[in-house]
């Protein structure tokens, strides 16, 4: 098998350790994401019936909708073995993941023992259950230029998917471990958006967890770090901006007691003067020579963080570099932080002059509540070149741990095997890891259903750490996650 992933994450171990001998049985494994390739083999036990107790597709209309959620269609696992009983299963049930992703992340996780494919996955006996997320409505894709070639989603479908996982894991009595492949450079970066807040239900129950992946966005230019000092009133931050660029968006975020405003200079040499800071307002702004549209929203305090935030659009900006005047009325202090969108989001990518590679953390994987995984190349343990780096802009200690996200292979559409790379990948192996340490939970007598914190302490006292490096730092978190050495570590006297 190409098992060097699981060797490295100590995962094989505990699969084929006689006195373990931990698969994530009885163990209910959620994906939100592109959906899954139900038929595939990873998928499905050795009589052909399906691991699979849940499947929410946002997508499908046509079906019954889940518990209180009132649309898509859900589907349970006595009607997926239907459908794959039938001699046309999508005929039956017509749900599909034609990016690959989803299929990818839920088997690396969770995927079946496969010896003539040479694949395994994580936790290769636990439950299965998927939520196929909807696209972004086209009102929202528009305004937000997100016309990049990665597909766009709703916060609202990604909360909705996380209550249909939660009440499906009620219903069927089974401790839930959440993977999230998903993130956002919107919002403060501070851990208390919205989907933030959702994930955070996890610190009220036992046997309820969440893995996220800390994000690609290292090295991409997305970030930008402002520190006045001296006698500084404003800082030009500067943006490449890209031949035929319909627009783009970019976030500026900031701690009181500081107050910002913002100007402007375009590639053409036009100026916006300071718009003056008040409490909450927004303004457009037309150019004389270009046909760009600047469109300008601010808050001083935004409602969720308390932070002051402001939003800008551009509208078919001017190729060349852009500059962003950020004026402060304390004069040599305070910080801000900027952010553009995600790669894939925005097209052509758009980057900043003079980026800051930390604090590329995307959201929700800033969250307390979450265990937030970056990944490493496992073949030569060397970091991976994007993994996203903490901390969050509060300063809390993130990544917790990093996991192999480099060349790993996994299942895709069609029968099919591929290898791929991201934290993603690295937050699956850590989600199924988790799974086989609730599973050896519940086997303990009597049986230890683990909380958020005792989880992610294990994995943290267990993580692999070099001699050559402090812990915890921006990339590496507490170490490289090693599930038999979590356990090892417990006989330590």
């Amino acid at each position: 098998l190409d098992s060097v992933s699981l060797d490295a994450s100590g995962i094989t171990t505990v699969q084929t350790q006689p006195a373990l001998n931990l698969k994530g049985a009885d163990v209910l494994l959620g994906f939100i994401d592109t959906g899954i390739d139900y038929i595939h083999p990873a998928f499905r036990r050795t009589d052909g019936s399906s691991r699979i107790y849940g499947l929410w597709d946002q997508t499908v209309q046509d079906g019954v909708p889940p518990f209180d959620l009132e649309y898509g269609s859900a589907y349970n696992n006595e009607e997926l073995n239907l459908a794959l009983a039938s001699e046309n299963p999508l005929s039956v049930i017509p749900s599909e993941d034609t990016n690959g992703h989803g299929t990818f992340l839920a088997g690396v996780a969770g995927g079946s023992t496969l010896p003539l494919s040479d694949f395994n996955g994580a936790a290769p006996e636990s439950m299965l259950a998927v939520v196929k997320l909807k696209e972004a409505k086209q009102y929202l894709k528009t305004l937000f230029f997100a016309n990049g070639e990665q597909p766009a989603y709703q916060s609202t479908d990604i909360m909705m998917g996380i209550r249909y996982l939660t009440l499906l894991a009620e219903k069927l009595k089974k401790p839930l471990v959440l993977c999230l492949g998903l993130g956002t450079n919107q919002g403060p970066h501070a851990g208390v958006s919205p989907v933030d807040s959702m994930l955070g239900i996890a610190d009220n129950y036992r046997g309820l967890h969440s893995v996220v992946a800390a994000g690609n966005e290292a090295g991409k230019a997305h970030h930008y770090y402002g520190n006045f000092s001296g006698n500084e009133t404003f800082k030009e931050v500067e943006i490449l901006v890209a031949e035929n660029t319909s627009g783009f968006c970019v976030e500026f975020w900031s701690d009181p007691p500081e107050v910002y405003a913002v100007g402007f200079e375009s590639p053409l040499g036009e100026i916006v003067q300071k718009l003056s800071p008040r409490i909450s307002f927004s303004e457009n702004i037309s150019f004389i020579l270009e046909n760009t549209k600047i469109f300008v929203s601010s808050e001083m305090f935004q409602t969720v963080s308390g932070n002051q935030l402001i939003f800008i659009r551009f509208s078919e900006p001017t190729q060349g570099i852009w500059k962003i005047r950020i004026y402060t009325n304390m004069p040599g202090q305070g910080t801000f932080h900027m952010w553009l969108p995600i790669t894939g989001l925005a097209r052509p990518d758009i980057t900043f002059i003079q980026p800051n590679p930390d604090t590329t953390l995307t959201a929700p994987s800033d969250s307390a509540s979450v265990i937030t995984a970056a990944a490493y190349n496992a073949y030569n343990n060397s970091l991976f070149l994007n993994s996203s780096r903490g901390y969050t802009r509060s300063g809390q200690i993130k990544p917790d741990l990093a996991a192999p996200g480099v060349n790993v292979f996994g299942p895709a559409p069609n029968n099919r095997f591929t290898t791929l790379s991201g934290t993603s990948v690295s937050a699956a192996i850590t989600a199924g890891g988790c799974a086989l340490l609730v599973e050896w939970g519940m086997r303990r007598t009597p049986a230890r259903i683990f909380n958020n914190t005792e989880l992610k302490t294990l994995l943290i006292r267990g993580a692999k750490r070099s001699p050559e490096r402090l812990y915890p730092n921006r990339e590496w978190g507490y170490g490289t996650l090693d599930i038999y050495q979590v356990l090892s570590t417990l006989t330590l006297s």
